[in-house]
């Protein structure tokens, strides 16, 4: 099933469960004020945020959870496991906002059977809807006969797939070969069903004769430049074309279409791609960077005088580092070192205990005490804030590193530089002193090769006790 198809059917799930939420709420609140009265219910009109605020959690943490993007039926796992993810967010958050506004007299018994009912709903839904999985697509994608061109074995595969979302409206009418290996691998590999082989020269009559609604290019790049007439005879009769892109070297690459004014561009990106994610995390990383600058501001002044009275000028440690695509940024940190630190560290270099172009020593002789004590809580890295405010950092990413660090990357290494830095990230789980630099390089590249904000949301909430306990930064 093609990912467009999988979004609108989505689409689908986020109106089903908007609508399960407003009547789960409504029914939880016949079964509160009928059912259980140890005292009775305020009306709602008393506090209409209340459904929205209900609704819009639930949502929002299916969102923030991926619970919509990929939905698949024929999983029987995940009609109990999303509804439970969505379920246990929600109701957390739920009771967290009602606390923070509070509003003590809403019935916490209410937003329980609120939670439960619509956990119920939401997974008989979805067992119900695996049921009808078949007609729900093709009446939301449409029915699709497809006509395969290629000589391959990708041509086989796709054809597989397309046997196996048969009873999602997809057809496959027959191919046309472009060598003579086809017809030895459909021996080879026998299909389920039995199909015609045509000869590159009938595809123009094909398309006028048969119903076709996609043409599927399987095709090596030699053949490319020969097929042209065959390109162009899909867009006269309007018949939508596809090309495997098998033959471009990518691995981990997404793959999609972008338009430069009128002119198309075929685009591979090895990181995340989603422009109103993207946005999203920018905008929350600044929302909450702003309010912690404001809570935090008495320790932060508290830490800056101890830092002058103990170790005299200056308060804060500047260093260059390197941002988004190596942009150099100054980085800003509590100065937890003997203003001369930088004067001593090659007579320490034989002390270093990371491998790689990395300089890390547990007990530096350079620190001053006040500077063990902020670092073995992270509070030196506290102006960062300032970073993530003016947008060279993030919460989460990859640590940003010093200019002659980069130089000595090897190249596999270089595609960390390509999402934003941040405080925290993988490697702070497990320990980011205790790793190997190659380590420490691999799951930068495992946090973007798999980001989601549901994913930076599990880091900051893992890095929270890592920091409160004190096993942060050595």
């Amino acid at each position: 099933m093609f990912s467009r198809h999988n979004r609108i059917i989505g689409v689908f799930y986020v109106c089903a469960d908007m609508l399960l939420a407003l009547l789960s709420f409504w029914l939880a609140w016949e079964i509160r004020s009928y059912l259980i009265t140890p005292r009775p219910l305020y009306s709602v009109s008393n506090y209409p945020w209340v459904v929205p605020l209900s609704v819009g959690i639930w949502i929002l943490v299916g969102l923030l959870a991926g619970v919509y993007r990929d939905i698949r039926e024929e999983e029987l796992r995940r009609a109990f496991t999303d509804p439970l993810k969505v379920g246990l967010g929600a109701m957390v958050l739920l009771f967290a906002a009602t606390y923070a506004i509070k509003f003590q007299y809403l019935s916490r018994l209410l937003l329980v059977l609120y939670a439960a009912t619509d956990l119920v709903a939401a997974t008989l839904f979805r067992l119900v809807a695996r049921q009808f999985a078949g007609p729900l697509r093709r009446s939301l994608a449409g029915l699709r006969s497809f006509l395969l061109v290629g000589g391959g074995p990708e041509v086989i595969d796709i054809a597989r797939t397309i046997e196996a979302h048969e009873a999602h409206g997809m057809r496959l009418v027959g191919f046309v070969r472009t060598g003579a290996s086809l017809a030895t691998l459909l021996e080879q590999a026998p299909l389920r069903g039995s199909y015609s082989v045509f000869d590159l020269a009938q595809l123009p009559e094909l398309l006028r004769q048969q119903v076709i609604d996609e043409v599927i290019f399987a095709i090596a790049k030699d053949d490319l430049e020969r097929l042209g007439e065959s390109f162009r005879a899909c867009e006269v009769e309007g018949v939508k074309s596809r090309v495997l892109l098998t033959f471009f070297p990518h691995e981990i690459s997404k793959v999609y279409l972008e338009h430069l004014g009128e002119k198309p561009l075929l685009t591979f990106a090895t990181t995340p791609e989603n422009e109103y994610l993207l946005l999203l995390k920018r905008v929350l990383d600044f929302v909450l960077a702003l309010l912690l600058l404001v809570l935090l501001s008495p320790l932060m002044a508290l830490l800056a005088l101890l830092i002058r009275l103990t170790s005299g000028s200056p308060v804060l440690f500047r260093q260059t580092r390197c941002g988004l695509s190596g942009r150099k940024f100054t980085l800003y940190k509590f100065r937890s070192m003997r203003p001369d630190a930088d004067l001593g560290r090659d007579e320490l270099e034989a002390l270093n205990e990371v491998d790689g172009p990395v300089f890390k020593i547990s007990r530096d002789p350079r620190c001053t005490p006040i500077g063990r004590f902020m670092r073995k809580f992270s509070l030196d890295e506290l102006p960062q804030l300032l970073n993530i405010l003016k947008g060279d950092m993030s919460f989460v990413g990859p640590r940003p590193p010093l200019p002659e660090e980069v130089v000595k990357y090897e190249s596999w290494q270089r595609r960390r530089l390509r999402m934003p830095p941040g405080l925290t990230c993988l490697w702070a789980l497990e320990g980011r002193s205790r790793l190997s630099f190659r380590r420490w390089m691999e799951l930068d590249l495992d946090y973007i090769d798999h980001w989601s904000l549901a994913l930076d949301c599990k880091i900051l909430l893992k890095t929270v006790p890592i920091v409160l306990l004190g096993r942060g930064a050595s």
